[in-house]
C-alpha cells in the first residue's frame, strides 16, 4: 500500500510543481527570451546588459542581499553562542525577546525606522535637546543613505532566521569534540574558528540563504524607502507595462538566475559539509555558569540587540497611537483613534478577511501535502524521493517576486490558465502563492518529526491488523502534533503576512489581504502612515503570538523549520 500511496504522492506533486512552479517560471523566461515572431533571442537580455540603469540596479541588489546577510549574521552569531553556552541573568526572557523582529514584515518596520530616524524624527529632536544639534539644522539619517538604511532594516528583522539556525546546530554539537581540542591545546577564538565554525557552517548556510534571497529580492522595504535603483522594484514598476514590454520579463529572468545561481554556489561551497555527532551522553556539556562580569555582559549584548531590533516595532507602535508626531522625541498625545479609523476604512476589515481566507486555505493545502510529501521522503524507498525532496525545497531558492510575476503572466488572458487572471479574483492565485511559497516549511517540520518517530510503532500497529494508513493516522500523526502544528502556524501566520505576492496578484481593492492594504493606507496624504502603522500593530500582535506558540513547542528546534 506505501508504495501505491508514495507513487500517487509523487505524480500529483509533479503536476502540482509542474503547474503552479515549472509553468509560471517557464512563462517568465518565454516572455523575456522569445520575440513577436515566437523566435528565441537575445536581443531583450542584451539591451537590459547595455542599460547602466538596470545594470546598476541589479548590482545594487547584490550588494544589498550581501550587506543585508552579513550585518545579519554579525548581530545573530554571538547571541546564538551565547545563549547555547552560557547562563546569564535574564536568559529565559531575553531569549525569546530577541525572535521579536519575526512579528513584523521588514517593510511596515521600516514606517517606524523612518519616524524615527527621519528629517523631523525622535532622533534629531533627542539631539536638539542634548545641545549636539542646532535647533534649526536637521538630518535625514537614512535618506542621505538610503542603501544601508534599507540594509540595517532587513539585517534587523531578519537576523532572526540565523539565529535560530546556527542555535539548532550548536545544540547539536558533541561536547566531547570542543573538549578533546581544548585538551589538545586549541582554546578560545582559535577553536571556535577551528572547530565549532565548521561544524555549525550548514547550519549557517540554511539561515544565511533565506535571509540573502529574501534581502535580494525584498520589495517592500525600497519601497517604503523611495529607493528605486533595485531590481526589484524595477520588476514591480514594469507591471504597469507587462501587456506589451518584454523587459520586466528578462529583469525576472535575470533575477531568477541569479538567486538560483548564487544559491547553488553556496550550497556547494558551505552545504555540503555535514559531521555526524557522538551521543552527548558520552560527555558532560550544556550551558555553564560564568562569572558576575562576563555574565551581565551577554545579558547587556542580548538586551541591547533586542532594543535595536525593536526600533522599528517600537516606532510603529507609537505612530498608532499618536494624535500627531512631528519633531518630538515622543509623540505629545496618545489616542485610540487610529485604530478606530483604521478598523473603520474601507480596505481595513475586508482586508483582514480577506488574508484569514487566503492563508487558511493555503494552510490546509500545505498540511495535506506537506505530510503526504515528508511521509514518502522518509518512510518509503520508492525511486525518485529525492526529487520529491528537492522540490518541496526548491521555493526557497526562488524568489517570491519572481514567482508572483511568473503567475501574472501565465493567468493572461489567451493564456492556459487565464481562468486564474487576478484582474477578475485573484483568491485561487494567491491561496496557490501562499501555498507554493509556505510550503518547504511543513514539509521540513513534519520530516523531522516522522525522522524523529520509529518506523517500528507503526510496523506493531500493522502487526495487529491496521492498515498502514489507518497506522499513519492513529499512532504517528499524533506524536508528531507539535511539528504539524508548528509547520502549519508559521505557514498560516507567513501567509497572512506574504508581501510580493500580494503586492502583485491583488489588483482589485475588493480582494486586498492585508499587507497589500498596508501598503495603500501609507500612500495616503495625511493620516495614512498612522492607520497603516495601527493596522501594522494588529499583525504584529498576531504573529507575535504565532512565533510565541511556535518557541513552546519547539524550543531550539524552531531553527529547523529554516533549513534548506
Amino acid at each position: 500500500m506505501s508504495q501505491s500511496f508514495a507513487r500517487v504522492v509523487w505524480v500529483v506533486t509533479a503536476v502540482f510543481f509542474a503547474a503552479f512552479f515549472a509553468w509560471p517560471v517557464w512563462q517568465i523566461l518565454k516572455g523575456g527570451f522569445v520575440d513577436a515572431d515566437g523566435r528565441f533571442t537575445l536581443a531583450y537580455l542584451g539591451a537590459l546588459l547595455r542599460d547602466p540603469l538596470y545594470v546598476g540596479a541589479l548590482g545594487n541588489s547584490l550588494l544589498l542581499a550581501c550587506a543585508a546577510t552579513l550585518l545579519a549574521v554579525l548581530i545573530a552569531l554571538p547571541l546564538a553562542v551565547a545563549g547555547d553556552r552560557y547562563l546569564f541573568p535574564g536568559k529565559t526572557l531575553f531569549s525569546s525577546l530577541v525572535l521579536l523582529p519575526m512579528i513584523l514584515p521588514p517593510f511596515v518596520g521600516a514606517i517606524g525606522i523612518k519616524q524615527i530616524f527621519g528629517q523631523y524624527g525622535a532622533f534629531n529632536a533627542l539631539l536638539h535637546h542634548a545641545g549636539l544639534l542646532a535647533p534649526a539644522a536637521t538630518i535625514d539619517w537614512f535618506a542621505a543613505n538610503q542603501f544601508w538604511g534599507i540594509a540595517i532594516v532587513e539585517a534587523l528583522s531578519l537576523y532572526p532566521i540565523i539565529y535560530l539556525n546556527a542555535l539548532a546546530a550548536l545544540a547539536n554539537i558533541d561536547p566531547a569534540m570542543e573538549e578533546a581540542a581544548q585538551n589538545l591545546g586549541c582554546t578560545g577564538l582559535r577553536r571556535f574558528s577551528r572547530i565549532t565554525l565548521p561544524l555549525i557552517r550548514p547550519g549557517l548556510f540554511a539561515g544565511g540563504t533565506i535571509v540573502f534571497i529574501w534581502a535580494f529580492t525584498e520589495l517592500g522595504t525600497p519601497l517604503i524607502f523611495d529607493y528605486d535603483r533595485v531590481t526589484s522594484v524595477q520588476i514591480y514598476y514594469g507591471l504597469r507595462d507587462i501587456g506589451g514590454n518584454p523587459f520586466p520579463y528578462a529583469l525576472v529572468a535575470i533575477m531568477l538566475a541569479a538567486s538560483v545561481a548564487l544559491y547553488a554556489l553556496g550550497k556547494g561551497l558551505f552545504g555540503r559539509a555535514g559531521y555526524a555527532m557522538m551521543a552527548k551522553a558520552t560527555s558532560t556539556g550544556g550551558a555553564r555558569l560564568l562569572p558576575r562580569a562576563r555574565a551581565w555582559l551577554c545579558t547587556a549584548l542580548f538586551a541591547g540587540v533586542t532594543f535595536v531590533a525593536v526600533l522599528p516595532h517600537l516606532g510603529v507602535v507609537l505612530v498608532a497611537f499618536s494624535r500627531d508626531w512631528y519633531a518630538t522625541v515622543l509623540p505629545q498625545s496618545y489616542s485610540l483613534e487610529n485604530f478606530r479609523l483604521a478598523l473603520g476604512h474601507d480596505l481595513t476589515v475586508p482586508a483582514i478577511a480577506n488574508s484569514l481566507k487566503f492563508a487558511s486555505l493555503a494552510t490546509l493545502v500545505d498540511l495535506v501535502l506537506g505530510v503526504a510529501l515528508a511521509y514518502v521522503i522518509v518512510r518509503t524507498k520508492i525511486a525518485g524521493r529525492g526529487v520529491l525532496d528537492f522540490l518541496a525545497m526548491l521555493p526557497l531558492a526562488v524568489p517570491g517576486l519572481v514567482l508572483a510575476f511568473g503567475y501574472l503572466a501565465m493567468a493572461q488572458e489567451g493564456k492556459a490558465f487565464a481562468f486564474l487572471n487576478p484582474v477578475k479574483n485573484p483568491t485561487l492565485l494567491l491561496v496557490i502563492a501562499y501555498s507554493v511559497r509556505r510550503l518547504p516549511y511543513v514539509v521540513r517540520s513534519a520530516a523531522a518529526g516522522f525522522e524523529q518517530t520509529s518506523v517500528t510503532l507503526e510496523e506493531a500497529a500493522q502487526n495487529l491488523g491496521a492498515p498502514p494508513l489507518r497506522a499513519v493516522v492513529r499512532i504517528t500523526l499524533p506524536l508528531i502534533a507539535a511539528n504539524l502544528i508548528a509547520g502549519g502556524l508559521l505557514a498560516f501566520a507567513f501567509a497572512m503576512l506574504e508581501v510580493s505576492d500580494s503586492l502583485v496578484l491583488a489588483q482589485k481593492q475588493l480582494y486586498y489581504p492585508i499587507t497589500k492594504a498596508i501598503m495603500e493606507l501609507f500612500q495616503l496624504l495625511g493620516d495614512g502612515k498612522f492607520l497603516a502603522s495601527a493596522l501594522g500593530v494588529w499583525a504584529m500582535v498576531f504573529l507575535g503570538v504565532t512565533i510565541a506558540g511556535l518557541s513552546l513547542l519547539l524550543g531550539k528546534k524552531l531553527g529547523a523549520v529554516f533549513r534548506v
